[in-house]
């Protein structure tokens, strides 16, 4: 099993477990991934829908991991009981979804040794709940797949409500703190992208002017950090 980078980078973050649940599984490349190559045990691989979790019972089936590796019809972390599992996949999906997720399944959660996520939008709206729901980030890495940028988080439950500057929703402090290249990369392609919707934002509203405030100060913080490489 080939997997893309982004896959690749979520896989890579499973460690010391032997069983997983994948949650929005869609083809059911990471359990077979990790099945195959003795990384784990055993895996669920589950989806709302009924379509993906075909074609993942048939890409299980070419694999011979039948035995292995089961699919589940269901919504989050539903599809299996609390403590059957050790640890959770939840990638592929908004952040606002997966907040909800891990909000509709906290039982489930709070069982586990840790989830890994990969939102692909709204990274800042899933941070903010981490630090605010007690829960704490242990990792994250950032990869580029077919030119777009993936922040990728490994979570767990501790009940440690945190207090951080709202900067740190939006630009992760742990890969600040590895200087890692793609971040950098990263931080500069939000530069720009913010840069052109203050630049855009033409109005004299009260709202736009509010605004304006924000993107002022979110601009000014970038900058900051792009120096620090």
């Amino acid at each position: 099993m080939v997997l893309s980078e982004r896959l690749k980078a979520i896989s890579s973050l499973i460690e010391n477990v032997k069983s997983i649940v994948d949650v929005g599984t869609d083809h059911g490349y990471i359990p077979i991934y990790l099945v195959e190559n003795n990384l784990i045990d055993f895996a669920v691989a589950s989806d709302i829908n009924k379509g993906p979790v075909e074609k993942a019972k048939k890409n299980i089936q070419d694999y011979n991991l039948g035995n292995k590796i089961q699919t589940r019809l269901g919504g989050g972390l539903t599809t299996v009981k609390p403590g059957e599992v050790e640890a959770a996949v939840i990638a592929g999906m908004g952040g606002n979804l997966i907040r909800d997720i891990l909000e509709d399944s906290k039982k489930v959660f709070k069982g586990l040794k840790y989830v890994v996520v990969q939102p692909v939008q709204n990274p800042e709206v899933l941070r903010a709940h981490i630090y605010s729901s007690g829960y704490t980030i242990i990792d994250e890495i950032i990869v580029k797949d077919e030119d777009k940028y993936y922040e990728i988080m490994k979570i767990k439950y501790d009940n440690n409500k945190r207090e951080i500057d709202p900067i740190y929703y939006e630009v992760s402090e742990i890969l600040l703190q590895k200087k890692d290249t793609v971040f950098k990369e990263y931080l500069q392609f939000k530069l720009n992208k913010y840069t052109r919707v203050y630049d855009n934002l033409t109005e004299e509203t009260d709202l736009a002017k509010k605004r304006k405030e924000e993107l002022e100060t979110l601009i000014k913080k970038l900058k900051e950090f792009l120096q620090c490489f």
